[in-house]
Order: structure tokens, then sequence, then C-alpha cells
């Protein structure tokens, strides 16, 4: 590969690494505080998202204070369907909003503004439906800043994975059925002709407000939601700071 080409693969890299910038205020800035309002309601009841099992600890062997990396991974509920490369189906609760959150954010087309489009439209709420166009417009301008066109899919020979390892859950309103949750995650970009990315996103956070609404997890970005957005510590596995603040690893089973 020549050297414009190369150069031109390293933008595309790191400008598909600043899509979740521009999706999310604050996304990828995690303030070093305890969050004031309570964990996610779990059926209606206060209470904090935490592993199933009849134990907390993954490797009882040893002492110290409780970490993510200690315990039980949260086990992820699978979506009952799928609709536009988006899944659908969660239930109502804690573990359905965790679970939509994570797998939503592990499909979404970030490279692609006609796909991430038919995506949003699944999982926006109707209050919401006028930021699909703000988010599509923001996807457009960094497509144009790597080089590509403004609308289309993704770059041939280009695959970006994104993996979310821990998630954190709090409930914003009395009843369970608003609900924000801060992701960690990872991204890699993979390209046919070139191998991996050589600098891939580490540790990256972003939250996401989620509302019922018609039987499913919607996003929202109604502003008497967003204003009780609460900030997280930061996530590390060996972090008892990080646990006691709610953060939990996640798996999906399917």
């Amino acid at each position: 590969m020549d050297s414009t080409r190369k150069r031109r693969r390293a933008r595309i890299g790191l400008v598909l690494g600043g899509l979740v910038l521009a999706g999310t205020v604050g996304a990828g800035v995690v303030v070093a505080s305890i969050a004031l309002d309570g964990p996610v309601a779990t059926q209606d009841k206060a209470g904090p998202v935490r592993p199933a099992g009849p134990g907390p600890a993954a490797r009882p062997t040893g002492s110290g204070p409780m970490t993510p990396g200690r315990a039980r991974p949260l086990r992820l509920i699978p979506p009952t369907g799928q609709k536009n490369g988006a899944s659908t189906g969660f239930p109502r609760g804690a573990m359905g909003a965790l679970s939509a959150a994570v797998y939503r954010h592990e499909e979404y087309a970030w490279y692609d503004d006609v796909q991430a489009r038919r995506q949003l439209e699944v999982t926006t709420s109707r209050d919401s439906l006028g930021w699909i166009d703000t988010e599509i417009s923001r996807v457009r301008a960094l497509r144009s800043a790597a080089g590509l066109p403004p609308s289309g899919d993704a770059p041939a020979g280009l695959t970006v994975t994104t993996s979310v390892v821990a998630a954190r859950g709090r409930s914003l309103v009395a009843d369970g059925s608003v609900v924000q949750i801060w992701l960690s995650y990872e991204r890699h970009a993979v390209f046919a002709d070139q191998g991996p990315d050589n600098d891939p996103l580490l540790d990256e956070s972003e939250d996401v407000i989620l509302k019922w609404e018609d039987g499913d997890w919607k996003r929202t970005t109604e502003e008497r939601y967003t204003k009780l957005r609460t900030f997280p510590v930061a996530y590390a596995p060996d972090s008892p700071y990080a646990w006691a603040d709610g953060w939990v690893q996640v798996v999906r089973v399917d």
C-alpha cells in the first residue's frame, strides 16, 4: 500500500474512533465522583445491578476489597427480535435496560449513516425522533473529515468491532421506567489489506438514557431526563471504587 493510502486509512481509523465522541454530550469523559441518586430499579424496587449467582465472587480465593474483576460477569438477556439491524424485545427491568444498551452499542453502524438511521428509527423514543437527524449529521460530517463521501456504507475492506466490557446503571425516575446506562468499551478496526489498527480505542466510556415505551427500551434525549444524568467513577476491573459505584463486567450468552 502506498503512503497516500496508508495516511487515508489512518484518517479513517481516527475519525471512526471519534464518532462516539460526537454521539453523546460528555461521551468519553468520566467525572470521578459518586453518583448521588440510587441504582437502577429492578422491577420497580431500588437495588443494585449485581451479578447473578449463588455468591458475589467469581474467584473466592484471596482477600481484599470486592472489585468488578473479582465478581461474576453479568449475563445479559438476549433480544427476542431484530429490526433494521437493531436488537429488539428486551424485558422491562434493570437487566432488560442494561442488556438493550450493550447489544445496541455493539451493533450500531458507527461508520454507515444510512444503516445508522435505520437502527435509530427503531430504537429511539417518540419524544426524541428529532435527535436522529442531529446524530446522522454528525456521522456524515465525520465521514467527510475522513475523506469519505458524506453518505454511504462502510469503506470497502474495513471491519469495526465494538466490545462492551462493563456497565453501570441508575434509575432516573422512581418507577424505573427511565434509566441511564454507562458503558465501558473497546473499539477495534481491521483493514482487509492492512490488518488490525495499531491504535484501537480502549477504556472508552459513554452513557445512554433509555425509556420504557411500547414494550421495549428506547433511547431518549428529552431534557427533563438528560438533566438528571449522573457521572460515575472511572471503570477499572481492579478498582473497589468502581465496584462500590455499581460497575459490573458483562458477558453476552447468545
